[in-house]
């Protein structure tokens, strides 16, 4: 029997974060767009929004799934949807001061 919240899907551990994903994940300015939203709070992902209102949904779970496996973001079932965090504090201990550079550079 499926359940409502989805199948859980695959992060890599902490320690498993490579510098150069995470970088390539960062590159993308849709992206970026989304680990801003998720700077104060975690969101459902249904919430998060890409810069431009055209982009089709699956543009949207593609650049979730890109931030997903370089361990940018958690993104895990909740309830009837999928809630999006940032991973700030795995990043902060394997890459000091990188996502507070990145993110201030805006």
């Amino acid at each position: 029997m499926k359940s409502d919240t989805g199948p859980n899907l695959p992060h890599p551990a902490d320690d498993e974060i490579q510098l150069a994903k995470v970088l390539f994940a960062l590159s993308d300015p849709g992206r970026l767009e989304l680990v801003r939203q998720l700077q104060e709070a975690p969101l459902e992902a249904a919430r998060c929004h890409l810069t431009d209102p055209e982009i089709p949904k699956s543009t949207k779970s593609h650049q979730m799934k890109v931030l997903r496996e370089a361990g940018v973001i958690r993104n895990e079932p909740h309830g009837r949807g999928r809630l999006l965090s940032l991973r700030r504090e795995a990043l902060e201990r394997r890459f000091p001061g990188l996502l507070e550079a990145v993110l201030g550079a805006l």
